[in-house]
């Protein structure tokens, strides 16, 4: 299993990582094995630790690993046969936790 070749957001149209995060099968294989060992390649080689999660199409479970020292992360989703494959990867990783933006009460 080859863990490094993770396929970067740049340059993948927004169209193409929905579709990535519906159909999980779709993902590159050689990117995909057990989640306990993606988890564990992820920490141990990138530092990163697990950020945010979310449930998207067919149970798939989504997954943002990132690390608060590089800057690095990972999108990885989980289908319901427990097959883990990574989805997206970069750099600048920031954790933002912004309020939704005024309404406008004028009708």
């Amino acid at each position: 299993m080859t863990l490094d070749r993770r396929l970067p957001l740049s340059g993948l149209p927004l169209s193409g990582l929905l579709l990535l995060l519906g159909l999980p099968a779709a993902a590159d294989q050689s990117a995909c094995g057990p989640r306990d060992q993606i988890v564990a390649r992820l920490a141990a080689t990138y530092g990163e630790t697990r950020q945010s999660i979310g449930l998207g199409n067919n149970n798939a479970v989504m997954e943002l690993f990132a690390s608060d020292e590089t800057g690095s992360w990972t999108i990885t989703v989980t289908g319901t046969d427990g097959v883990t494959c990574l989805v997206a990867s970069g750099l600048a990783f920031e954790a933002l936790h912004e309020p939704l933006p005024p309404t406008d009460s004028d009708a």
